[in-house]
């Protein structure tokens, strides 16, 4: 990996978010970007070595969650042969893409970054809305702000690794080639953020990596938008090739190639889990160990001490469990109250999340779209149809789900008897938070050893208190309970350069997304040592006579 000493990049900064009032540049191009796209459905093809060609597997169509009538795009999936074809033009482009100087590989995110920062904000930000059912702020924050944040600060942090060289005594120069991965990587990503679409191929790619990349179906406008902007930016044929589908043939293609040299993965723990033992069968056929980097969602958590704010936690609440639906991998989706403050806060948290506008993301003032698909709401509607019947929930509000236009749940707030109820432990994906108030004579060890054991996830977690002591003891008993840790604040909105994303257990392997920590894992270092005056006797000093 070839670099210019001294050459830095820009210094990067958090991408500005837009606020879209009324009147602003942003809000009119924003409107325009999503009539445009509304108006003319897109094929939704394969981009295989800088080409796009149609798939040769089945058909598929995609629709806006939140308006069935509203097809966004058609195409077909990637067949084995397809998926062949990406595998074997990553592998042929890798050399090529290895060789260019570092610099020349982050010159183009950079661009990339500029470019979506400028004239492909709106455009972007419009398929997230459209064909993820995000609001305009969602949107923006992910297919804007985090993306740009993920391609600068990457190439930030990509220099400082590439930087760190060992010590040098005279007459040796000792120093640390950074080398790609010896192969291709595979990025699978999922629906919920545009931003992590974006960034699962992309990190690899930087640190002088081919990739396979394949996208949620339910993501493939945003996913195209993309492949064409890194296309504009001077991505150079073969780099990244974006195959579409569901993943089977994916899976049975790129997996067992002796090529396959890494996994970078976001999605559920099932899929992960099943594509680990497929890694590991096939073990003893590659050139190299995998890397597998992955991050699967959680079960995440907010506790609040008797010294929590109420209005601070109340706020916590429905942000943390109802933004985009409850479908971020951080969302709130357990608390734990003393039960005294929550006899006081749960008509007040009913009558907030009763009063949510919800509905078309592309109308400005919706706060709540849709869920992804169809079996996202038959999941959610079936888990929200046994709570009714379950003697051990109560329905605080909501509970409501309407599947006429679109894939609609309502924010349900569901209260539990039982601390270990499957709802406390299980990820269900949607607007529904579940509370156990916990009796005042339990102490708060107690309380925060229940947090710590019910679930096996361990993405997320906050802790709402006002007593110091209350927050030292919670943050000392969930250290292992959450990856990304926040103290009386809700426990999503992870930003690149501030909070590097990830959780351990049954949520990831704690790779950090948007730190140096995550590029590390697609590099194989080399250590070089050279020997100015080499010796040329065998003979050590202590072996001659006296």
């Amino acid at each position: 990996m070839t670099t210019s000493p001294g050459a830095l990049p820009p210094s990067p900064t958090n991408e500005k978010i837009l606020n879209y009032a009324p009147g602003s540049k942003e809000r009119k191009e924003l409107a325009g970007s999503l009539v445009e796209l509304a108006d003319s459905a897109r094929a939704l093809e394969l981009v295989i070595g800088g080409q796009t060609i149609p798939g040769h597997g089945a058909s598929f169509v995609t629709r806006a969650p939140h308006r069935h009538s509203l097809t966004l795009g058609s195409g077909h999936q990637a067949s084995e042969e397809d998926v062949q074809l990406a595998v074997d033009t990553a592998c042929m482009a890798a050399a090529d893409w290895a060789s260019l100087p570092f610099e020349s590989r982050a010159s183009i995110f950079l661009k990339a970054a500029d470019l979506l920062s400028g004239p492909w904000r709106a455009s972007l930000n419009a398929a997230t809305i459209l064909g993820q059912s995000k609001s305009v702020f969602q949107a923006e924050i992910d297919a804007a702000a985090e993306l740009c944040d993920f391609w600068r600060f990457n190439v930030h942090y990509a220099r400082q690794i590439m930087n760190t060289q060992p010590i040098s005594p005279s007459g040796n120069w000792n120093r640390l080639d950074y080398r790609p991965l010896e192969g291709f990587v595979l990025a699978i990503s999922p629906f919920n953020f545009t931003s992590i679409a974006g960034n699962l191929p992309t990190a690899p790619a930087l640190m002088g990596n081919t990739v396979v990349w394949k996208p949620s179906l339910t993501q493939q406008l945003a996913a195209s938008l993309i492949m064409e902007l890194l296309g504009e930016a001077g991505l150079p044929p073969g780099v990244i090739n974006m195959v579409t589908g569901d993943g089977p043939a994916v899976s049975r293609i790129a997996l067992p190639n002796p090529e396959f040299a890494g996994l970078h993965f976001t999605g559920s723990t099932a899929t992960f889990q099943r594509l680990w033992q497929q890694i590991a069968t096939n073990l003893g056929n590659y050139h190299t160990y995998p890397r597998i980097v992955g991050e699967t969602g959680g079960k995440n958590f907010i506790v609040a001490h008797p010294s929590a704010d109420p209005a601070a936690l109340a706020t916590a609440l429905l942000r943390g469990a109802f933004e985009y639906q409850g479908q971020k991998c951080s969302a709130a989706s357990r608390a734990y109250i003393p039960s005294g403050m929550w006899e006081k806060l749960k008509h007040q948290l009913a009558d907030e999340a009763e009063s949510i506008p919800m509905g078309d993301p592309a109308e400005f003032g919706t706060f709540l779209g849709a869920v992804i698909d169809e079996r996202a709401f038959q999941r959610i509607s079936g888990a929200l149809a046994a709570a009714q019947k379950d003697p051990a929930l109560k329905v605080v509000t909501g509970g409501g789900y309407d599947s006429r236009e679109g894939w609609f749940i309502a924010p349900t707030i569901l209260e539990t008897s039982d601390p270990h109820h499957e709802l406390m432990q299980k990820e269900l994906f949607g607007p529904v938070l579940t509370v156990f108030p916990y009796s005042e004579d339990l102490s708060f060890g107690e309380v925060l050893r229940m947090v710590d054991r019910t679930s096996s996830y361990g993405l997320t977690g906050s802790v709402f208190a006002t007593d110091r002591a209350a927050i030292d003891q919670a943050e000392s008993h969930l250290r292992h309970a959450a990856g990304n840790f926040y103290i009386n604040d809700k426990p999503t909105g992870a930003v690149v350069g501030q909070q590097p994303f990830g959780g351990a257990r049954g949520s990831g392997t704690n790779d950090k997304a948007g730190s140096p920590l995550n590029l590390e894992r697609w590099i194989s270092p080399r250590a070089i040592k050279e020997t100015f005056v080499p010796p040329t006797r065998w003979e050590y000093v202590h072996l001659l006579p006296e």
